[in-house]
C-alpha cells in the first residue's frame, strides 16, 4: 500500500481553485473553436461549399472533437488509475493548449487548399483527446481529496470552469467583433483566442504544479492491470446508462452556445454581438448557481436533481426555440437562461455522482468514459442535426424542439435506471466506492 501519511493533505478550497482554473482553462480551448465554427470557419476552410453547408461543414469538424474525448478518457484513464490522478492533469492540459495554438496558425482554404480543412481536424481531434482526460482527472482529484458529506460542493467547483471558459472565449470573441473590421476579424482577429490558450496553459501548469496526489489513489492496494477491460466486463451497463443520461445535458449546452449562435446569425440576421451577450449573460448565471445547486445534492440526494432538471429540459426545449426565434434579445435571454436552468440541475451534481458511482480502482477511465460518451450522444450530433432540421423548418424551428425533447427523455429514463449515491447511502450499502 502507498503511505498515504507522507502527503500532507492541502485545503479544499485550494484544490478546488486548482481544479476549476484548469478545467476553465482546457473548456476555453473547446468552446473558442465551437464559436469560431459558428461564425468563421465555413467561409473560411469551407468556401466551395454554400453559406449552410459550409456551417454544417465547420460543425461537422466541431463534432470530431467530441468523437475523440471518449478515446481521451480511455487513454488517460488508464494512466489515472494505474498512475494516478495528477499526471493526468498535467498532460492533458499541455496537450489541449498545444492543439488549440496549432489551430490558430493553420492557413485557410484559399492558400493550401484542402489541406487546410484536414489540418482542422487533426487539431480538433487531438484538442477532443486533451480534453477527454481533463475532466476526469480534475473532477477524480476534487472528490477524492474532499469529505463525503461535502463532496458535492467541492467537486462542482471543476464544473464552474466550462462557464469560466466559454465566457472567457467568448468575451475574447465578443471584444474582437467590436474592435475589428469584419474583414479583419475573418483574416486574423479570429485566431487571437487560439493564441491566447498558450498563455492560459503556462497558467493552468503553474497552478496545478503543487497538488498531490489523490488520498483514494494512494489506498489502493491492487490497481486493474487494464482498467478498460474492467470496466467493459464489469460495468458496461453503467457506462451505457451514464452516458445516455448524461446526453442530454451536453445537447442543451451546444444548443444553447454553438447552434443557436449560428442560427440567429445566419437565418434571423441578429448581431453577433447582440447573440453572444445573450448566451454569455446565461451561462455568467448558470455558473454562479452551480456550487449552491451542488449542495442541494449533498442534503437531498444527486439522482432526484437530475430527475428534476431532465423532467425541466423536456418540458422547456420548445419554449426555448419558440423565444430564440424571435430574434429579440430578452425572449433570446430567457430561452437560454431556462434550458441552462435545467442543465445545472443536472451537472452542478455530477462530479460527485459520476465517481461514486464506480469502484476507486476503475474510477478514472469508468467515470470519465461514461461522461463522454455521452458528449458523443448529446454535444457532437446536437449542432449538426440541430442545423440540418432548421434549415427545412419556418421562421421557428420546430424540429430542433422536438430533437431535443426526445434526448431529454431518453436521458430521463437512463436516470431513473441509475441509482443514487448520496454519502449515507454508499456508507450503508456501497462502502467500496466511497
Amino acid at each position: 500500500m502507498h503511505d498515504v501519511h507522507t502527503v500532507k493533505a492541502p485545503s479544499m478550497p485550494r484544490v478546488a481553485a486548482a481544479s476549476l482554473a484548469g478545467t476553465a482553462i482546457e473548456f476555453y480551448d473547446f468552446f473558442v473553436y465551437g464559436t469560431a465554427a459558428a461564425l468563421v470557419l465555413g467561409p473560411l476552410f469551407f468556401p466551395t461549399f454554400s453559406p449552410s453547408a459550409g456551417t454544417l461543414a465547420a460543425f461537422a469538424t466541431f463534432g470530431v472533437g467530441f468523437v475523440a474525448r471518449p478515446l481521451g478518457s480511455v487513454l488517460f484513464g488508464h494512466i489515472g488509475d494505474r498512475r494516478g490522478r495528477r499526471p493526468v492533469l498535467v498532460v492533458s492540459l499541455l496537450l489541449t493548449g498545444a492543439s488549440t495554438v496549432a489551430v490558430g496558425c493553420v492557413p485557410a482554404y484559399d492558400t493550401i487548399g484542402v489541406a487546410a480543412p484536414l489540418l482542422l481536424l487533426v487539431l480538433r481531434f487531438l484538442q477532443g483527446l486533451g480534453l477527454g482526460g481533463e475532466w476526469g482527472g480534475a473532477v477524480l482529484l476534487t472528490a477524492e481529496h474532499a469529505p463525503a458529506e461535502r463532496r458535492g460542493l467541492w467537486s462542482s467547483f471543476p464544473q464552474v470552469g466550462p462557464a469560466v471558459g466559454f465566457v472567457l472565449a467568448n468575451g475574447v470573441v465578443l471584444a474582437l467583433s467590436v474592435t475589428l473590421t469584419e474583414a479583419q476579424f475573418a483574416r486574423w482577429g479570429w485566431r487571437v483566442p487560439f493564441w491566447a490558450a498558450g498563455a492560459l496553459a503556462v497558467l493552468g501548469l503553474w497552478l496545478r504544479s503543487s497538488l498531490p496526489e489523490s488520498p483514494r489513489f494512494l489506498e489502493i492496494d491492487d490497481h486493474a492491470r487494464v482498467p478498460l477491460v474492467e470496466v467493459v466486463r464489469d460495468h458496461w451497463r453503467l457506462v451505457l446508462l451514464t452516458a445516455g443520461a448524461l446526453a442530454v445535458g451536453y445537447a442543451i449546452f451546444y444548443a444553447v452556445t454553438t447552434w443557436s449562435l449560428a442560427y440567429a446569425t445566419e437565418r434571423l440576421g441578429v448581431s453577433r454581438t447582440v447573440v453572444l451577450v445573450c448566451i454569455m449573460a446565461a451561462v455568467v448565471v448558470k455558473g454562479a448557481l452551480t456550487p449552491a445547486v451542488a449542495m442541494l445534492g449533498d442534503r437531498f440526494g444527486r439522482r432526484p436533481l437530475c430527475l428534476v432538471g431532465c423532467t425541466a429540459a423536456a418540458l422547456w426545449m420548445f419554449p426555448l426555440v419558440a423565444l430564440l426565434s424571435t430574434g429579440e434579445p430578452l425572449p433570446m435571454f430567457l430561452g437560454f437562461l431556462g434550458a441552462l436552468l435545467a442543465f445545472v440541475a443536472m451537472f452542478a451534481v455530477i462530479s460527485a455522482y459520476l465517481p461514486e458511482l464506480y469502484a476507486p480502482r476503475v474510477r478514472c477511465t469508468g467515470a470519465a468514459v461514461g461522461y463522454n460518451l455521452g458528449g458523443v450522444l448529446g454535444g457532437a450530433l446536437t449542432p449538426i442535426v440541430a442545423t440540418a432540421l432548421a434549415e427545412h423548418s419556418g421562421r421557428v424551428p420546430w424540429g430542433v424542439g422536438a430533437y431535443l425533447t426526445g434526448i431529454a427523455l431518453l436521458s430521463l429514463g437512463c436516470f431513473a435506471l441509475l441509482p443514487e449515491t448520496r454519502p449515507a447511502r454508499v456508507a450503508a450499502v456501497r462502502p467500496a466506492t466511497d
